[in-house]
């Protein structure tokens, strides 16, 4: 799988933009603020839907501009492959798929990134929403469908936290509540039962590729961490049927507090070094190599799903944006070493000396909004 082509219109600082990418290694070079991480950024975006940078589309859209539009054509399985989305100010985005009007949703799974940031030091060090949205985007990516339980979820959940808030000083009937906590236990144990799988697909791949980033560092281990048992089910139902008992066991806490106690929105992804938790007990070093083992891991386990026996979509295209910076001379050769062979990445840096010479490649100077020799 790899992007052969992107264009842009109004998104972030390009007014227009036109790149041809080829396999292997493509950098983009130049100095902070000319536009370099916006490139990447786009390419990301049609892969999940949203930015690694910012909450919000807004911020995507030109300054003074009504809509931005992001356009590629992705290679994959000896097909092309034409993916749009425009992202329009003040109402929902609008995408196409091969010329033909689709939903945005319609283009989850089709491109698959994995995506290397100086903000992935959060997934170790920040708070646990960030290890749930990394979750959330590995479990789309091994299973697309699972994008709409995902939704689904947030509008169950924002329902139900509101009817609790106005229920705190009327506990008269609470029918429609019992009808909520139905529909967020059932979609709830799907959620859960996807990151399950996920976690125990992605720990060895994290534990080996935290052996290679750092060979002296110690084990690097994953688990899933959630209040509703310490011997979890397997099953989609199953776990539904925890949720739901949890839900009605803190009911009157949550009456009290007008919120929503029990359910994925409260798990997270526990991260351990030497069997103590990342955050918090491991060095800035150590936190980096915990980030870039997820990250690898990640790539390797993606991979791995679509080998030649496999259904899944191709090996993923990997986004370096502006990581060498941050790590040390061994980190970098280390993480260079293991990703050297992959079939497309995209780098971002300011200068091309931070890029280890094993991921020479073509090299893309972006000035000023200007890519190249446009």
């Amino acid at each position: 799988m790899r992007v052969t082509h992107v264009q842009l219109a109004d998104f972030r600082s390009y007014p227009e933009a036109d790149v041809e990418l080829g396999p292997g290694v493509t950098t983009f070079v130049g100095r902070n603020g000319q536009g370099k991480t916006n490139l990447v950024e786009a390419i990301r975006y049609l892969s999940v839907l949203g930015s690694h940078r910012v909450a919000t589309d807004a911020p995507l859209i030109r300054f003074g501009a009504e809509r931005a539009v992001v356009r590629a054509k992705v290679e994959k399985a000896g097909r092309s492959l034409g993916l749009e989305v425009t992202l329009h100010q003040g109402r929902a985005n609008t995408a196409r798929l091969n010329r033909g009007v689709a939903r945005p949703r319609d283009l989850i799974g089709i491109l698959r990134t994995v995506l290397f940031a100086p903000e992935d030091l959060s997934l170790v060090k920040g708070d646990p929403s960030g290890r749930r949205g990394f979750l959330d985007e590995l479990c789309v990516a091994l299973q697309p469908a699972l994008v709409g339980d995902l939704g689904d979820y947030e509008r169950v959940l924002r329902q139900r936290t509101s009817m609790l808030k106005t229920s705190r000083n009327a506990r008269g009937d609470l029918t429609m509540l019992d009808i909520w906590d139905e529909k967020l236990a059932e979609l709830g144990g799907r959620i859960i039962a996807a990151r399950l799988r996920a976690v125990g697909a992605l720990a060895p791949h994290v534990a080996a590729a935290y052996q290679d980033v750092a060979p002296d560092g110690g084990d690097c281990a994953i688990a899933y961490a959630t209040s509703l048992a310490e011997d979890l089910p397997q099953d989609a139902a199953a776990l539904g049927e925890l949720l739901l008992a949890r839900l009605r066991e803190v009911r009157p806490k949550e009456l009290d507090r007008g919120v929503t106690l029990a359910g994925p929105h409260r798990d997270d992804l526990e991260i351990t070094l030497g069997g103590m938790p990342a955050k918090g007990y491991a060095s800035h070093g150590e936190s980096w190599s915990c980030a870039l083992a997820l990250r690898v891991g990640t790539y390797d386990l993606l991979t791995s799903e679509a080998g030649p026996d496999s259904d899944a979509d191709g090996e993923p295209v990997l986004i370096l944006d502006d990581v060498f910076a941050e790590l040390d001379q061994g980190r970098r050769a280390a993480l260079a070493a293991r990703l050297e062979r992959a079939s497309q990445v995209l780098i971002t840096a300011a200068v091309a000396e931070d890029v280890p010479a094993a991921l020479a490649g073509r090299v893309i100077p972006v000035t000023k909004g200007r890519v190249g020799d446009e």
